[in-house]
């Protein structure tokens, strides 16, 4: 459905209802809009730039990690929105976000909220009407397009060597119109920062939740770096800590379901035959403990990611970004984001639980934890409670 029949289905409901709010940018647009836009925007995404990011990642991590006082509960979602809203902006944008980071964080919560009300039929129709939640989205909406107005605005124009440069080249040719621009920098800010926020705070949670995983992890920081800052050369050099992303993504998937309308008749493996306009689902959640794929699919190991790991089981049994032309065009830079993110604060800090009770996953737009992850930032080396 994602590679070999992929032009015969198109991005499912719940999906395209987010062009409420994210128009028809990357995410969103089908077909030779997609493809265009993708040509486009590839640019950015190539492996010479995502190094170029790298000191900018960094930085915006250490001044997460110099931000926060042991003891006090905070919610570590929340926090890692604000780190990664920080980093987008500033690698792809050129732009710094941190004081509008908190009212950004809250919109954008508001906003996904209302999803689910979108994805009922005739969802668009309720929120055109004057209800509590309609109008919260809108506002909330509204919050986000000045945010992206405000981007553009202070951005230095075609000239900068940067993403929203590259857009704002292509406005001056003619091929991007106001909207189009804003349409990419909306899905571009909101899908380039939630998902890997979600995904850095699934990953804290397992390491607060299995403490061999996050020995290993110390273990590996402290010989790998021995109390500096992670470069781009360090990245190769932290199987633990890439393995600790891994299975957050595995587990946790940000992107826990994946809709796709079909367009034409397709035909399964199996000689099921899905017919025109039914609605079909995949599941990464289900797929990444599927124990066909994943020896013990409960148990978290890092070493699930090693490249010689990676080689030996098939190739889409994680499909965490998607594959095939959908494929996050974000990939690369999401995985070096969390790396360095989670390498940068946990050399520093442990995070406790601050609530008692299990963490549940919200399965809403992303999977976020459901009423936050409240915790309690600890300084390495602090005996364990």
């Amino acid at each position: 459905m994602l590679l070999t029949h992929a032009s015969k289905v198109e991005k499912g409901p719940a999906l395209r209802s987010t062009r409420v709010l994210l128009g028809d940018g990357l995410l969103t647009s089908e077909g030779a809009v997609h493809l265009e836009h993708r040509r486009r925007l590839q640019p950015a995404f190539h492996r010479s730039e995502l190094l170029r990011y790298v000191p900018g990642m960094v930085r915006q991590a250490q001044a997460c990690a110099g931000s926060l006082a042991p003891g006090e509960p905070f919610d570590l979602g929340r926090t890692m929105m604000q780190l990664t809203l920080g980093i987008v902006s500033e690698a792809l944008f050129g732009a710094d976000l941190t004081a509008d980071a908190s009212r950004i964080g809250d919109a954008l919560t508001e906003a996904l909220g209302a999803f689910r009300s979108l994805s009922l039929p005739f969802g668009g129709l309720l929120l055109a009407l004057p209800l509590p939640r309609a109008r919260r989205f809108r506002a909330a909406r509204a919050e986000l397009e000045a945010a992206v107005a405000s981007l553009v605005a202070r951005h230095g124009g075609a000239t900068r060597d940067d993403l929203l440069g590259t857009l704002l080249e292509a406005r001056e040719a003619g091929v991007y119109d106001d909207r189009a621009v804003r349409d990419e920098v909306m899905t571009l800010v909101i899908a380039g920062h939630e998902t890997t926020a979600v995904a850095l705070t699934w990953a804290f949670q397992l390491l607060a939740t299995h403490p061999d995983v996050e020995q290993a992890l110390h273990a590996e920081l402290d010989r790998v770096l021995a109390g500096r800052s992670p470069t781009a050369e360090d990245l190769e050099a932290l199987p633990v800590t890439r393995g600790v992303i891994g299975e957050s993504l595995r587990l946790f998937p940000p992107a826990w379901i994946i809709g796709r309308r079909v367009l034409e008749p397709l035909p399964l493996s199996d000689g099921t035959v899905l017919s025109t306009g039914i609605v079909a689902v995949l599941c990464p959640w289900v797929l990444h403990r599927d124990a066909r794929f994943w020896p013990d699919p409960e148990r978290v190991d890092p070493g699930r990611w090693t490249p010689e790991a990676r080689t030996a089981r098939h190739r889409h049994a994680f499909i965490g970004f998607g594959a095939g032309t959908r494929a996050c065009i974000g990939e690369g830079f999401a995985w070096n984001e969390a790396m360095l993110a989670l390498a940068t604060l946990a050399s520093r800090w442990r995070f406790v639980p601050a609530r008692p009770g299990p963490v549940v996953p919200e399965p809403s737009v992303t999977l976020r934890p459901r009423g936050g992850l409240l915790v309690r930032a600890e300084r390495r080396g602090t005996p364990r409670r």
